[in-house]
Order: C-alpha cells, then structure tokens, then sequence
C-alpha cells in the first residue's frame, strides 16, 4: 500500500481533536470551581448550624437552671410559709381536700334544691296554663257573648239615632228662634223644663228624665223612654241637636237644650205633622 493511499483512507483530524480538548478542559475546571464553591458553602453552613446549636443548647441550660432555682426558691418559700402558719405540706393537702369536699357537697346540694324548684316552678306554670286556658276558653265565650250584644246595640242605636243632615239644619237657638219656628208650621214643637232628680217628664208621646248638669261646661246627660226602652243621651251640649226615632212609622224626634242651670236645663222637641198630639189628662 502507497502512502499516498494511507493519507485517503485516514484524513487529518487533528484541529478537531484539540477544540474538544479545549472544551473538556473547561467543563473539568467549572466543574472544579463548583464542587469548591459547593464544598465552602456546605462548611460554612456546618459552622453556623453547630454556633446556633451550641448557642441553642446554651440557652435550654441557662433555662434549666433557672427552672430549677424557681422551684427551689418556690419550694422553700412554701415550706417557709407552711412553717410560719405552723402546717406541714400534709396537713395543707388534708385541709385542701377538706375544703373542696365541703364545697363539692355544698354544690351538689345546691344542685339539689335547684332541681327540686325548678319541678317546683314547671309544675306551677304547668296549673297555670291550665288555668289561662280555661280562662280563654271562656273569653273567647265572653267575646262571643259581647259581639252579639255588640251587633244588637248597633241595630239598636241605627234605630235610636237620626239623619243628622236632616231635621237639625232647623233648630232654635232661643225662644224666639223657637216662636219663629212654630210660625213656619213645618213641625209641632213641644217645650219643657227638666230637674235632676225628677221623674220622667212626659213630652208629647214621650218622657225625658235628666241624670246629670255640668254648668260649667254646658253639658248634661238625659235619658229618653221611647217604645218601651231607654235612650241614653250622653254628655251632650246646648244647642246640639238630639235625633231618634219612634213609633210604628219610625217618626224622626229631635231634642234641643236651650239652658243649662245647676240642676235644671230647658229646651224643646220636635215631632213631625203626622204625629198625633197626646191628649192631657
């Protein structure tokens, strides 16, 4: 074989070959650099880790101590203190225990009374709910009782009272008022004097009887026998028109006060055409 055929088959690779070198040599010393620089890190680590534990340690004895000369001077300060009260660390523990059977017993009969009042209280309430009960039932019969008495007075008074935009437009004031009145002949009018205290005084076919006379505030209260019943009028003022209705045809009545003395007032009633006049006795 020629050399010429030896350089064919093995060309030259030698630039190659030294780049890698270069290369592995760089990667070898950054490697070197890193392990070191990782060794220093982890020793300086080491270092300050074992200063904290042993500084640690330090603190956890200097405690120690401290806990045990606290007990000591505790100790000794109990023992001093049991001395001077002439006890013994025995006999502050059968005192103790003494005591807190005491309030153990004292609780549990406090416990005790409690339960027995709170029986006491439930069975109380218990009777008196029973008792609200049968009371209600009976309230709700008085309620009942009341609004049918209610709904009768309401019938009751829709017959006693007038048409207040009636009749009242044409009241008298005064007698002359009243003269005036009579004069017009729309009505018949009747007038009459009240004492408290008197009989029902009849007028026309009606009678009044007066209860009570305030003459400081013109007020009076009168009763009015109509058909058989009692009309009560109430607290009522001079001049104030007072209406109800009676007879078979439901004639419209009205009362008007002139005067209110300390026991007598004076005044009139109208009674429409077609209400006969009573005959006097």
């Amino acid at each position: 074989m020629t050399s010429l055929q030896i350089d064919e088959d093995n060309p030259v690779e030698a630039p190659h070959s030294g780049s890698r070198s270069t290369l592995q040599i760089v990667l070898l010393v950054v490697a070197a650099i890193f392990v070191i620089v990782s060794l220093y890190f982890i020793f300086e680590t080491r270092t300050r880790l074992a200063a904290l534990e042993a500084e640690h340690k330090s603190s956890i004895e200097a405690l120690n101590k401290r806990q045990v000369s606290t007990e000591h001077n505790l100790k000794a300060s109990t023992e001093a203190l049991a001395q001077r009260l002439g006890m013994t660390e025995q006999d502050l523990q059968t005192r103790m225990q003494a005591r807190v059977g005491e309030l153990q017993r004292q609780q549990r009969a406090a416990e005790t009374r409690l339960e027995q009042q709170q029986k006491e209280q439930i069975g109380k309430v218990s009777g008196d709910v029973a008792t609200v009960r049968t009371e209600l039932g009976g309230a709700k019969t008085d309620i009942a009782s009341t609004r049918t008495d209610l709904e009768s007075t309401k019938a009751q008074l829709a017959r006693a009272i007038g048409d207040l935009t009636g009749q009242s437009g044409l009241i008298a004031r005064t007698r002359d008022d009243l003269d005036a009145l009579k004069h017009r002949g729309d009505r018949n009018y009747y007038e009459f004097a009240l004492q408290k205290g008197a009989h029902a005084t009849p007028v026309s076919t009606v009678s009044l009887q007066l209860k009570k006379v305030d003459p400081k505030k013109g007020k009076f209260t009168l009763n009015v026998v109509a058909d058989d019943r009692t009309i009560e009028k109430k607290d009522r003022g001079v001049a104030e028109p007072l209406q109800f209705y009676t007879g078979r045809d439901r004639n419209l009545y009205e009362i008007v006060i002139f005067t209110v003395d300390k026991n007598k007032v004076t005044g009139y009633m109208s009674t429409p055409k077609s209400v006969a006049a009573p005959i006097s006795k």
